[in-house]
């Protein structure tokens, strides 16, 4: 083949290649933000504290907003230590998840989504969490009562 052809198909590949990247997601490579919320989601319903913590940039928030675990949480140590007292007080959970919605840029990813941990009793959650480099940095954890009366779970 001419070399023209393989110049222009090498710089065509690699055009598309930066476009890809540019509009893709931080997660592309790694799944979706929505992917990465469900997996977060699954590891709070199993108490599995490695794969919780393994998630958050070093520099994430997580607000929790209601319960016995409200308030903002702004270090790794304690973040870990409330996911630590949540498994403790509530093992052997069902996740319940609707609504979940994606929206992303280049920049990162928020999920939100309507959450009903199942076990002893109900918790149900409005969740958003935000994502960027492929790591969770803010987390809202909000409690909505109304959110289980309105469940069929």
């Amino acid at each position: 083949m001419p070399q023209t052809f393989h110049t222009t198909a090498s710089r065509l590949c690699a055009a598309l290649f930066a476009a890809a990247i540019a509009l893709g997601a931080p997660l592309a490579h790694a799944g979706s933000a929505a992917d990465a919320a469900k997996a977060h989601i699954d590891a709070i319903a199993q108490g599995n504290e490695a794969a919780i913590n393994a998630a958050y940039a070093t520099d994430a928030v997580l607000e929790w907003v209601g319960g016995p675990l409200d308030g903002r949480y702004t270090t790794s140590t304690s973040i870990a230590g409330v996911w630590s007292k949540f498994g403790k007080a509530n093992p052997n959970l069902k996740a319940h998840v609707s609504k979940l919605t994606e929206a992303a840029n280049p920049k990162g990813a928020t999920v939100t989504a309507d959450v009903i941990f199942e076990g002893k009793g109900k918790i149900p959650v409005r969740y958003v969490l935000t994502y960027r480099d492929q790591r969770l940095v803010e987390e809202i954890w909000q409690v909505d009562p109304a959110l289980a009366a309105k469940s069929k779970y």
